[in-house]
């Protein structure tokens, strides 16, 4: 599987973005779907995840509440639509997929097979 991210960009404080995901292969509906994010200098940290139907998603609590990630097995695409935007929101976000279910496994970026290639999202304040 072959991803790519794009939709970042340079955003002020308290707007809104929408990140895609693009998948390659005829595979995508047997993954479940992550997003991550690296800000300058910090570990890749897990922002949000949704499993092979779309029926299960899981944030983390930096996020949950501004950010809602979503599917379309159809077109081999995700989404994560980014609301309220903060500088801390600032990092490079990545797309990811997993063979693996569950909370546990979403947040663990070791459990991703196939990333994309990253986006840069900018918040100014």
């Amino acid at each position: 599987v072959q991803l790519q991210a794009y939709g970042g960009g340079l955003v002020q404080a308290g707007g809104s973005l929408r990140l895609s995901c693009a998948a390659s292969g005829r595979s995508f509906g047997l993954y479940s779907v992550g997003w991550f994010r690296q800000a300058p200098g910090m570990e890749r940290e897990f922002v949000a995840a949704i499993s092979r139907s779309g029926g299960i998603t899981s944030y983390a609590d930096s996020v949950k509440g501004r950010v809602t990630i979503s599917r379309d097995n159809a077109k081999s695409t995700a989404s994560l639509q980014m609301n309220s935007l903060k500088s801390e929101d600032t990092a490079v976000y990545y797309c990811a997929v997993t063979v693996y279910s569950g909370v546990a496994n979403y947040m663990d970026l070791l459990k991703y097979s196939y990333w994309g290639q990253g986006t840069q999202v900018t918040v100014s304040s």
